[in-house]
C-alpha cells in the first residue's frame, strides 16, 4: 500500500505486482501519470469516486475502472476478470538488458560525513552523530547531541546523499535521523510532533509526510 503517486510508482518498480489497484487522484503523482509508467508485466485497475476518468484511463490500457463506493458484485466481476485474463506476455529482450545492466550497477554513494564549522574552524562531523537537519534557504543547520552548527548545502542537497532508511524527510526544511526520535505524537490536523532524543526541542511534520508515523 501506497499513500501517493510517487510511493505508488516506487513499490510497482521495486515489486512488480500482477496487478495495481490506483486510484486517479493521488498527491505528487496522479493515477494516470502512474499507470503510464507502469513495467508491461503489471495491469491496472482504477478505483475513484471520479466517472469523468474513464476516458483517459483506457488510454492508459486499465483493465478495469471501478467507482467508489465498490459493492461486492461488482468488485467479484473484476476479480473474476482479472482471473480470465491470459498472463502478461513477457518483457522484450532489450528490457530484460537494460535491467541485467541496472542490477550490476555498483549502489550509490552514502554520505558519511560533513564538514561543518564557522569561520576558520572546521569539524568532521560522522553522519551518525547527526540528530536532524534544519534547513534556512541555502543553508543547513545540523543538530548533534550537543551543538547545532552550519553547512553550505540544501536540504534537497543532503536528501540525495543520505540513506532513506535512515534519515526521513518529514517537512520541507527538515530531515531527521530516524533512530533518535524518541516519540511521534498525533496532532489534531493528522501531523506529528517529534520528540528527539537529548533534545529539549520538538519538531512537526508536515502533512505530506506524515505517514512514515502511522504504523510506528
Amino acid at each position: 500500500m501506497a499513500f501517493n503517486g510517487v510511493e505508488a510508482l516506487a513499490l510497482i518498480a521495486r515489486t512488480t505486482p500482477d496487478i495495481a489497484f490506483l486510484d486517479i487522484r493521488m498527491p505528487g503523482l496522479t493515477g494516470l501519470e502512474v499507470a503510464r509508467s507502469v513495467p508491461p508485466g503489471t495491469r491496472v485497475v482504477f478505483v475513484t469516486a471520479y466517472d469523468q476518468y474513464a476516458v483517459d484511463a483506457l488510454t492508459t490500457s486499465a483493465t478495469d475502472y471501478l467507482l467508489k463506493p465498490v459493492d461486492d458484485e461488482r468488485l467479484q466481476s473484476c476479480v473474476q476478470r482479472l482471473r480470465s485474463l491470459p498472463p502478461p506476455a513477457h518483457q522484450n529482450l532489450a528490457t530484460l538488458l537494460d535491467q541485467l545492466v541496472a542490477h550490476k550497477q555498483p549502489p550509490p554513494q552514502r554520505l558519511q560525513w560533513l564538514r561543518v564549522g564557522h569561520g576558520e574552524t572546521t569539524r568532521l562531523v560522522s553522519i551518525d552523530e547527526v540528530l536532524y537537519f534544519q534547513s534556512d534557504s541555502k543553508y543547513t543547520t545540523v543538530v548533534t547531541a550537543d551543538r547545532e552548527q552550519v553547512v553550505r548545502l540544501s536540504i534537497k542537497e543532503l536528501e540525495d546523499q543520505l540513506d532513506p532508511e535512515h534519515f526521513w524527510r518529514v517537512h520541507r526544511s527538515a530531515i531527521v535521523n530516524a533512530r533518535a526520535i524518541d516519540e511521534a505524537k498525533r496532532d489534531l490536523r493528522g501531523r506529528y510532533v517529534l520528540k528527539i532524543r537529548g533534545r529539549k526541542e520538538e519538531l512537526r511534520t508536515s502533512e505530506a509526510y506524515a505517514h512514515l508515523f502511522r504504523h510506528m
